[in-house]
Order: C-alpha cells, then sequence, then structure tokens
C-alpha cells in the first residue's frame, strides 16, 4: 500500500479584522487566505471572530456593562444586522476558494442564529458543507452579547490527509470539552484566539501535548482605530463611537500567533503586527508521540472515568405540526 505524504502545508493568518463591516472582512480575508495558499498552505487558520472583529469594548470601554447603556446596545444592533446567518451568500467566496484549491479555512465569525449571536469558528472545507463550531461558553463579559453552543457543533473535518478540529479560546480550559475532542482524534487543532497572550500560549501547547495533535493558535491584532474605521463604514450612532472613544488604551489585541507540535515545542512564533505564519508539519510526529502518551487510549481509564457527549442540537422550542 503506498503511504501518503506525512508532509502538510499550514498557514496562521494574523490580521487585523474590519471590525462590524463583514462584507469588507470578507474581502480581505478571501485575499490573504488566497496569499497563504498561493504559498502551498493547505490549511489556514484565522483568529476568533476575525469577521465582524472582537468585540473589545466589553472589556476595554468603562461603563459598557451597565444595564440598558445606550452605545452597548447601539453596537449591539449593528452585530445583528452586521452578522453572519446560515447559508449566507456573502461567504460563497470562502467555499470556492476552498473548492478551487483543495485547502480547508478556518475563520470566526459573529452568526446570527434567530435573534441571538453566537461566536462561531466556521471551517470551509473542499466539495463539503461548513463545519461550524459554537462556542459552548462565553468567557466573562461576553455574556453580553453572544448566546451559547450547544454539543451539535463539537465534531472534526476528516481531510485526506487526516484530521482537523477546533475550539474557542476559553474551551482550552474547559477539560471535558478537550477530552471529547481528543477523542476524535484531530491531528491538527485550530485554537482560536483573539489575541494570543502568555496564558493563551501555555494553554495551546498544553493542548498539542495532551492532544498530540499540532496546534495552530490564531490571534488577531486589533487596534481601538479599527474599531472606529469599522463604524464609519457601516454608519455607526453617536453613542456607539462615544462607547469606543472612551477606550483608553490604543493597541488592543496583539497577535502573538503560534503553531506548537505535539512534543510542545513552537514550530512559528509571530510577532505583534500582520504577518502570516508558514510552516510545513510532519504527521508522523502525531503517530511518534502517541508512544508515549494517548489520553483518550493507553492513558485513559475508562473503567474509571466516563463521559457523555450530548450532540443534540438544543433548539429550545419544539414544535410538533403532526
Amino acid at each position: 500500500m503506498t503511504k501518503l505524504s506525512s508532509s502538510l502545508a499550514v498557514a496562521v493568518v494574523q490580521a487585523a479584522p474590519i471590525p462590524l463591516d463583514f462584507g469588507a472582512g470578507i474581502e480581505k480575508a478571501v485575499r490573504l487566505a488566497r496569499e497563504a495558499i498561493d504559498n502551498g498552505a493547505r490549511v489556514v487558520a484565522f483568529g476568533e471572530t476575525f469577521l465582524g472583529g472582537y468585540p473589545l469594548w466589553l472589556d476595554e470601554a468603562p461603563g459598557a456593562a451597565l444595564w440598558d447603556h445606550p452605545g452597548t446596545k447601539a453596537l449591539h444592533t449593528i452585530m445583528l444586522e452586521q452578522a453572519v446567518v446560515a447559508n449566507d451568500e456573502r461567504l460563497l467566496p470562502l467555499q470556492e476558494l476552498a473548492d478551487a484549491s483543495g485547502a480547508a479555512i478556518s475563520i470566526g465569525t459573529h452568526e446570527r442564529v434567530r435573534r441571538s449571536l453566537v461566536n462561531n469558528q466556521m471551517t470551509f472545507r473542499p466539495g463539503l458543507p461548513v463545519l461550524d463550531h459554537r462556542k459552548l461558553v462565553p468567557t466573562h463579559g461576553e455574556r453580553l452579547i453572544w448566546a451559547r453552543g450547544d454539543g451539535s457543533t463539537l465534531g472534526v473535518h476528516q481531510a485526506e490527509w487526516g484530521r482537523l478540529g477546533t475550539l474557542i479560546c476559553w474551551e482550552h480550559w474547559m477539560p471535558l470539552a478537550r477530552a471529547a475532542m481528543h477523542n476524535l482524534g484531530e491531528d491538527v487543532h485550530v485554537a482560536a484566539w483573539p489575541t494570543v497572550r502568555e496564558s493563551h500560549a501555555i494553554a495551546s501547547r498544553h493542548y498539542a501535548m495532551e492532544g498530540r495533535c499540532f496546534v495552530l493558535a490564531a490571534g488577531l491584532v486589533q487596534m481601538k482605530d479599527d474599531l472606529l474605521d469599522g463604524l464609519e463604514r457601516v454608519g455607526g450612532s453617536d453613542e456607539a463611537r462615544e462607547l469606543i472613544e472612551a477606550i483608553p488604551s490604543e493597541v488592543l489585541n496583539k497577535g502573538g500567533s503560534l503553531i506548537a507540535a505535539p512534543d510542545t515545542r513552537v514550530i512559528a512564533q509571530a510577532g505583534e503586527g500582520e504577518e502570516t505564519l508558514l510552516a510545513k508539519l510532519d504527521l508522523d510526529e502525531v503517530a511518534a508521540g502517541l508512544t508515549s502518551l494517548d489520553t483518550d487510549g493507553h492513558y485513559a481509564r475508562p473503567d474509571v472515568f466516563e463521559l457523555r457527549v450530548d450532540v443534540r442540537a438544543k433548539e429550545g422550542v419544539q414544535w410538533n405540526l403532526d
């Protein structure tokens, strides 16, 4: 039997989103993804909510969490209007790029589900439907903007070279979520972050070791001026502008993206500006690492511990039309 090549070229696109303006953000994503693919990448990873931008006002703007805050309400209204929806035609260029190139593209966005927003790390796959992963637990202030995902979007993409999965941000500190993903046998994992600070880098490298997989830790570069520019593009209100202008810091997300191997070593490391990390992975390292540690196999104790994962979509309301 002929063995498939164990070499896989991947890219992490560390770039500034175009906050609030989803159409312009998609155009930028397609351009940057195409550049990475032209350089040989078969997996391209963008950071958390690259499309729409990370809602930094929740953490950085004084008073954003106050009840009935006019600026917060104004920005939420924009996000609901701009967010992608299921089968959104604006996303077709990303799907077409995946289809034409044979590459998988992982990118974060705000998705509107009925009348709420969710944080979705979408994987565009050649010749297949988009693989969604909706963040299970929004972290701290994020609960002001995002609803929770459910187990129906815990999954992996089966490519000819192996399996690709993703988790978002602090999901990497959810032990049972990690255990579920390790059970799915990832070879490459996209860890999507708004920025890869030290603790995020530690979590990403730990995931690589624990899951015996390569990890693409993808962060954003985002500044206060980016938020103001995006607001101008979509014609935001004075209340929204006042809230953003109240943010004291200029540089908010500082990149720091990295690519980690199954033994935790850093293969590639980004700085604080816009750049694309490119690396060739030797997928044989996955099997080699499993010799000493397989947390879902010989290093597991199913006779002691048992995890049940409910993968049913939770709609909340079931309509009986019979």
